[in-house]
């Protein structure tokens, strides 16, 4: 069987640096499976490989959209699935690496074959939202879908609007389409899973260290440019971590050090999030327990685990 790593782990874990090390002995490429490195002109921000990475090693599906474009997970794994079938075809072992848990699920377990949402739907949700609020989306689901609208905390809009967005495009709930079997793109690939889930306090740190590091390479800058380009606060790309509570400063609404600690807050909420998704939902092959910062012993347990040692 044809085989793709997959490296995974939280934000600031070493999950980026581990997956170039074993795509250069493997002669291999590195594939993105981040939802926010899929984005031109915030390089910073998504903590996107550099120039010094991409001679290291080859990646590819980063930076592929504008950030006017609405990424998704179908579109993703259509175009990781062609790169990894060209992998194997120069009889290379694709590296997949991110921390995107939802493309991990999907590229490892399939997806459910919903349709894609068209424009004129996705337009008038948002009008509902904008007019009437999340509270009436969320109702909206409630009456047409309660066993959906119980999984989800009536805060969380980016899922209530997907779902509801399911709903009038297709007629059909989406706890329904849940029900339908999941389709995997790859079953013919033996996939090997690496997960990093280093001690949270020591993410944590690593968080707060990169977001201030990031301001000091120019970040400030990115949040400019996606304020001057007026993209939609609704798009993907102006949620990645650090854009809204850096844009809040880019206007006047706060100072650095007020949108730097909320960043800084957020990201270690979500960095959390990331490692508890890691422990209890996603099985491994391998499981690194520190941070990568280099350690050949790690390095020699994926190749083992491939039979090169």
């Amino acid at each position: 069987m044809p085989k793709v790593i997959v490296i995974a782990g939280p934000t600031a874990s070493g999950k980026s640096a581990l997956a170039i090390d074993v795509a250069r002995t493997l002669n291999s490429a590195v594939l993105n499976c981040d939802s926010m490195q899929i984005y031109k002109n915030i390089p910073i921000i998504s903590a996107a490989p550099n120039s010094e990475d991409k001679q290291l090693a080859e990646h590819r599906l980063y930076e592929i959209y504008d950030c006017s474009k609405r990424g998704n997970v179908v579109e993703w794994l259509d175009l990781c699935v062609a790169e990894i079938q060209k992998l194997w075809t120069e009889n290379k072992i694709p590296v997949v690496v991110g921390g995107t848990g939802m493309y991990i699920d999907a590229l490892i377990n399939g997806v459910t074959p919903i349709p894609e949402v068209p424009t004129d739907i996705r337009v008038e949700v948002q009008q509902r939202l904008e007019h009437c609020g999340l509270e009436f989306l969320y109702n909206f689901l409630q009456q047409n879908d309660a066993p959906i609208a119980q999984k989800l905390n009536p805060n969380d809009k980016t899922r209530i609007v997907r779902a509801a967005e399911i709903l009038l495009f297709t007629g059909k709930k989406v706890s329904e389409w849940y029900k339908t079997p999941m389709i995997k793109k790859l079953p013919e690939a033996e996939f090997l899973v690496v997960k990093i889930v280093p001690d949270i306090n020591v993410i944590e740190q690593r968080c707060r260290d990169r977001l201030d590091k990031m301001v000091e390479l120019g970040a400030i800058k990115e949040v400019e440019y996606l304020a001057q380009q007026k993209i939609p606060e609704s798009m993907p790309a102006m949620k990645a971590l650090g854009v809204p509570e850096l844009m809040r400063f880019v206007k006047g609404y706060c100072s650095l050090q007020d949108a730097l600690n909320e960043a800084k807050l957020h990201t270690r909420q979500y960095a959390k999030r990331q490692r508890t998704w890691l422990r209890n939902k996603l099985p491994a092959d391998i499981t690194l327990e520190e941070v990568y910062t280099g350690q050949p012993e790690y390095l020699n347990k994926i190749r083992r685990a491939l039979n090169l040692l």
